[in-house]
């Protein structure tokens, strides 16, 4: 696996390898510019994670409703990540042919409105197709943001943004809960969905405030260049999907079912889950951050790699005791390391990925791991419903974090590279 990403760039020659003399150079964003980049696309994320969350504390109620098992719902969960890899390719193909922004905006506005309309499903059937059609969104926007927000930061503070943005996800997941704890109870289920359209109105903010990039302005890649930059890196990109596999893999096998694990197995009430929920959300939000910094001076194969191992000690707190004390104890620092491991991701994809299609590179590859790891809520909740839920999760967990580790280190980085010229791999 490690030969097949120590890798050459073999594009064609692109605005980036050009002199000052033979290309005009676009302006460059201030930094007011790319803070409204950042957030844009931080926003993004939570707002997309929290549309995907909301269903994983309402799976037995819904299942209820339609009249289906919680196997069934589940396989929603599964609908949803088998498309994200076709958004993917739409929207990062739009985005490295013709600019960041406007792709954002049609995603952000497009995963809303679908997100609404979940919530008005009247029948099983309906919900599963609504939901299908939601991965394409949310599969569109991770690329798209990530690499207009890594495009707008510094080399040496790249790692820390990408921990923060990448937290986003997290923080979509603490949004969702705190929506399970004041909405449900008193609304239902239908209403968290309604909360899903608010991100719509993200996208007069995009509008109004962040620039393109600049990385893409340099680049400009004609539909030749896209392919050809895929296909000449074709052994990188089959690395970062095996890498995107065991990342999702470890990151839905720990946190789609514990809910339901907290309600059916440890008997919470819907408040106590949202509780606990909350509690490794912050684990997670503050796991991606620190982790992400680290990975700036320690470099990003390493930082991961030790996440995932402190992850794989976790487990047995993490799932064994009976206390809601210590289960949010377990769960906080369980999520302190997943989240923490994926902190760097974006930063880490970015600077593997060609700059003339980077949009496209890294969220493709990211999305076909989201297919290939698309079964794991669905999986867990076999194996829970003939060996329990705490058997279902531990096991899953620790053999998705040990593979995980191995992966991550058999690969490469280019950690501080920059992201518009080719320059020497560094790690």
């Amino acid at each position: 696996m490690a030969c097949a990403a120590r890798f050459d760039y073999n594009m064609s020659a692109m605005a980036t390898n050009l002199s000052p003399a033979t290309a005009e150079a676009p302006r460059r964003i201030t930094r007011r510019e790319a803070a409204h980049t950042l957030a844009a696309s931080f926003l993004g994320w939570t707002l997309d994670a929290f549309d995907f969350f909301v269903l994983v504390f309402v799976l037995p109620t819904i299942a209820s409703d339609f009249h289906v098992s919680i196997a069934d719902v589940a396989f929603t969960i599964t609908a949803t990540l088998m498309m994200r890899p076709v958004g993917a390719l739409v929207f990062g193909w739009i985005a490295d042919r013709y600019g960041r922004r406007v792709p954002l905006m049609a995603d952000v506005l497009f995963y809303s409105v679908i997100e609404v309309l979940s919530g008005l499903a009247p029948s099983y059937g309906t919900f599963l197709f609504l939901r299908t059609l939601y991965g394409i969104g949310m599969g569109g926007e991770w690329g798209v943001g990530a690499s207009l927000a890594m495009e707008a930061v510094e080399p040496r503070w790249r790692g820390f943004f990408s921990g923060l943005l990448q937290e986003g996800y997290a923080v979509g997941y603490l949004l969702a809960a705190a929506a399970y704890f004041f909405v449900f109870p008193a609304f239902g289920w239908r209403a968290m969905f309604f909360l899903g359209g608010a991100p719509a109105l993200l996208t007069l903010y995009i509008r109004a405030s962040v620039p393109e990039s600049e990385a893409w302005e340099r680049t400009r890649p004609e539909p030749r260049a896209i392919v050809g930059a895929v296909w000449s890196n074709l052994r990188l990109f089959l690395y970062i999907v095996v890498l995107m596999t065991m990342m999702n893999l470890v990151s839905h096998g720990t946190q789609d079912m514990y809910p339901t694990f907290l309600d059916k197995q440890r008997g919470l009430d819907p408040r106590a889950v949202a509780t606990i929920a909350i509690i490794y959300n912050l684990g997670a939000l503050a796991g991606g951050v620190v982790f992400g910094y680290f990975s700036d001076r320690i470099g990003r194969r390493r930082a991961m790699a030790i996440a995932l191992v402190i992850g794989l000690l976790v487990v047995p707190l993490w799932i064994v005791p009976r206390s809601m004390l210590l289960l949010a104890c377990g769960a906080f620092l369980m999520q302190f390391m997943v989240q923490g491991a994926w902190g760097v991701i974006p930063a880490h994809l970015a600077e593997l990925s060609p700059p003339e299609v980077r949009g496209l590179f890294s969220g493709l590859a990211y999305q076909l791991g989201v297919l290939f790891a698309a079964n794991a809520a669905f999986i867990e909740a076999l194996i829970a419903e003939r060996a329990g839920y705490e058997t279902a999760l531990a096991a899953v967990a620790a053999v998705v974090l040990t593979l995980g580790a191995i992966v991550v280190l058999a690969g490469n980085e280019r950690r501080g590279t920059s992201l518009t010229r080719e320059e020497s791999a560094i790690g």
